[in-house]
């Protein structure tokens, strides 16, 4: 049975509708990301799941409860952790102090020192929220979705704000957490983070779902191709590159010439160039990537609604 299960999710706001139609699920064991620009309703969507919010139209369910229902809400509270985009803790709380706190909601507990171990926060254990740095502040973030030991956890825009060094330290974390059978559910607008991450992303794109698949296959959904830029130490002609199968379209900049088109276009070019004695100088190579991918089907889904 999926983890989380949306169907037919609308959310309005007044004139405004921040979420329609969304549905998706979430197997056991995922790291699943909801993807979209700001905006998109992957916050409100999100809310919804974590019960903070209900939904106006269609269904929501964790664990097979219903996360708007009082009753099945606070038995949901035991057993989903959630770190929400805005967390930030009083001032003068210290770590220690507000891993406590938080303890305190929760029947069963992770050891709170462990946890501090687990997250490199023992040496600020004592230190004020207003102290940490950005990358110490989501780690005790995580420490407090964690505390008390869920079986879902939801993480919502958990590296913005953060320098690269410090966000692929959080992305190890992410990974450790889904190693130890943990659920995760990531909201994020990095797309770069969704590929390291996830197993499975819905895209989402002025609240509807664009896709629901793996990051790969959403890439070679949205073409799934390469990229590449050289300059040639011989005259080569446009008509000999376009004449390759996997070419599909070509631009010359100066004496540079940008090939673009599918899986094997890389190994077909260089081929043809070698058998003519010709080398691929200042040579470059782009893979589609998955923020190639959703602003492809993105605008794909506007066109087809205007």
């Amino acid at each position: 049975m999926p983890v989380i299960e949306v169907s037919g999710l609308r959310k309005q706001y007044g004139a405004v509708t921040a979420v329609q139609d969304v549905s998706f699920s979430v197997e056991p064991g995922e790291i699943f990301g909801i993807l979209g620009p700001n905006g998109a309703g992957k916050t409100t969507t999100v809310e919804c799941i974590s019960g903070l919010r209900a939904g106006d139209r269609g269904t929501v369910r964790v664990l097979g409860l219903n996360p708007a229902d009082a009753a099945d809400g606070e038995e949901l509270r035991q057993v989903v952790g959630v770190q929400l985009q805005e967390s930030g803790l009083p001032d003068r709380l210290r770590v220690r102090e507000a891993l406590e706190l938080f303890a305190a909601f929760y029947r069963e507990t992770a050891d709170v020192d462990a946890l501090l171990r687990r997250l490199g926060l023992t040496e600020k254990a004592n230190t004020a929220y207003k102290k940490l740095s950005g990358g110490q502040k989501q780690r005790l973030a995580i420490a407090i979705a964690l505390v008390g030991k869920p079986r879902v956890v939801i993480l919502d825009e958990l590296t913005t704000g953060l320098d690269p060094h410090a966000r692929r330290e959080v992305w190890e974390l992410v990974e450790q957490i889904r190693e130890e059978g943990v659920t995760v559910l990531l909201v994020t607008h990095f797309m770069e983070e969704a590929e390291r991450l996830c197993d499975r992303v819905a895209l989402i794109d002025s609240g509807r779902v664009v896709a629901v698949d793996t990051p790969a296959e959403i890439t070679n959904r949205a073409g799934g191709g390469q990229r590449m830029r050289f300059r040639p130490s011989a005259p080569v002609s446009d008509e000999d590159l376009r004449a390759l199968p996997s070419v599909t379209a070509l631009s010359r900049h100066g004496g540079q010439i940008e090939l673009e088109g599918g899986a094997d276009l890389v190994q077909e070019v260089t081929s043809f160039l070698a058998h003519r004695g010709v080398i691929a100088a200042e040579l470059r190579i782009e893979q589609t990537t998955l923020d190639d991918a959703f602003v492809a089907l993105t605008s794909d889904a506007h066109a087809s609604t205007n």
